[in-house]
């Protein structure tokens, strides 16, 4: 039986894609998976040695997660998707009220805009007025919101409200095409309406500068048919989704991760919602993030453009979509397909009795594992002037990269250890605890992940993580190296 491994788990895996194995249930395939390869045991389970929330398991596109399906026979499937975090049918009214599309009169320039549209027997002239009269918010000006926004413009929506706390970078120019060289340092929320505008002039378009926190996101989505989950982390995405699902407000959602994209919709009139398919996100560090694992630019404009058909079918009310299912690919392999989500009824936000019944009310840092507890010891941290000074000095310090290879292709750090964070159990007796051990990543966050894993191995030596990683580190330069890292 073949095995498919997601990009976000293959570090687990010894960067295998897919493998073929000779169980036939769930639970001898996880055995072996594991007994093959030790280090998948932390990415799958967690310390009570049940599967982590973050993680799917499908047979061909049935979801056997559920422990009580892992000894049913597989005989007839093909192959077991783990699928990681990084709905069907056809709708039979659009979200677009008939009083409002009838509101909406389009007139010549428009006709002969849309002509496409028109000559679509499902859109027409009804199906376009209701474009036209549709209000939309994107969560996210970057890669995803990149060609959602430039597609439901182009198609006429009619109202688009453009939410992103950042400013344009030139490392973004590479997949975010919204944005060109001229809107660097400028807000992305801007940069994004000022290229809606020049697109269609009659588009209505807002933009706000600003973080989604639990104090705003029911007023940011307020007033919308549809809701475009863009963003770039796990905290963003459960907010937006707990804030749609209370709202009545339908989500449809895009992730990438170097190549492989997910698109679904949740919330969509008792749907699934993202808490059904995934309880709980990866504990900080445990999986990079785009931003640290890469994304190829097409790719953005694969899934951003899946993410806009989903809404625009919505909004006209043709076709089936995606609420109750998960849509996936792999570009790197040419690999895509759709999985069945199943609405879980014990769901704390949509099941039979939901518990969360306020955004304002849930503790989201505490959530997404972004609060220290209070058992648990903070992470010392080292500045890169700190560390550059010791290594200036000449003093004792051992120094741990657990970022990916690829990674360390880009930018290399001097005499560095490489440890990936799932060998680094096994592998403490390369350290001496009688110095100390800095770790290092791309962003800091990985690196304090591998302090506590260290930690709970039992290792006793002083462990520092780098603050900001590798992206504050780069710009120092060590005498006996010549140059910048």
């Amino acid at each position: 039986m073949k095995v498919i491994i997601s990009a976000t788990l293959r570090s687990f895996f010894e960067r295998a894609s897919e493998l073929e194995l000779q169980g036939n249930t769930v639970e001898e395939a996880l055995k072996e998976l594991t007994e093959k390869y030790p280090e998948a045991k932390r990415g799958l389970y967690d310390a009570g040695g049940n599967l982590r929330g973050f993680i799917r398991i499908f047979a061909d596109d049935e979801d056997v997660t559920d422990a009580s399906r892992w000894r049913d026979s597989l005989d007839g499937v093909s192959q077991l998707l783990l699928l990681p975090m990084v709905a069907g049918g056809a709708p039979e009214d659009s979200i677009i009220s008939e009083e409002r599309r009838k509101e909406v009169t389009l007139d010549d320039k428009e006709i002969e805009r849309f002509n496409k549209h028109l000559l679509l027997r499902e859109i027409s002239v009804k199906g376009q007025k209701r474009i036209r009269a549709a209000r939309v918010a994107v969560i996210g000006a970057g890669a995803l919101g990149s060609p959602v926004i430039q597609y439901l413009a182009a198609a006429g929506v009619g109202f688009i409200r453009i939410i992103d706390r950042d400013e344009v970078t030139p490392g973004n120019l590479q997949s975010q095409v919204i944005h060109g060289f001229r809107d660097v340092k400028r807000p992305k929320a801007a940069s994004a309406r000022d290229t809606v505008r020049n697109i269609d002039r009659k588009t209505e378009v807002e933009a706000e500068n600003t973080e989604v926190t639990p104090d705003n996101v029911l007023s940011l989505i307020d007033g919308c048919d549809l809701v475009m989950d863009c963003s770039d982390n796990y905290k963003t995405r459960y907010l937006i989704n707990d804030a749609c699902v209370l709202s009545g407000i339908p989500c449809v959602f895009g992730s990438i991760y170097q190549y492989e994209g997910q698109v679904s919709i949740f919330g969509l009139e008792g749907g699934p919602c993202l808490r059904c398919l995934y309880p709980e996100p990866p504990e900080p560090g445990l999986v990079p993030t785009c931003a640290e694992g890469g994304t190829i630019s097409p790719l953005s404009g694969i899934i951003g453009s899946i993410q806009a058909n989903e809404a625009l079918k919505l909004i006209i009310g043709i076709g089936e979509h995606l609420s109750g299912r998960l849509f996936t690919m792999d570009t790197l392999n040419l690999r895509s397909g759709v999985v069945k989500i199943r609405k879980d009824h014990n769901c704390p936000l949509c099941g039979d009795r939901p518990r969360i019944t306020e955004v304002e009310e849930f503790d989201y840092e505490e959530f997404c594992g972004l609060a220290e507890t209070e058992t648990e010891d903070p992470v010392e941290s080292l500045t890169p002037e700190e560390l550059s000074s010791r290594i200036t000095n000449g003093e004792p310090v051992t120094i741990v990269d657990v970022r990916e290879p690829h990674e360390r292709v880009i930018v290399k750090f001097p005499n560095a250890l490489v440890i990936p964070i799932g060998q680094l159990a096994r592998r403490q007796k390369e350290l001496n605890p009688e110095i100390d051990t800095v770790f290092i990543c791309k962003e800091g966050k990985r690196s304090i992940l591998a302090v506590n894993t260290l930690r709970e191995a039992g290792y006793k030596g002083p462990m520092y993580n780098l603050r900001g990683g590798m992206d504050a580190m780069k710009d120092f330069i060590f005498p006996n190296e010549g140059g910048g890292l």
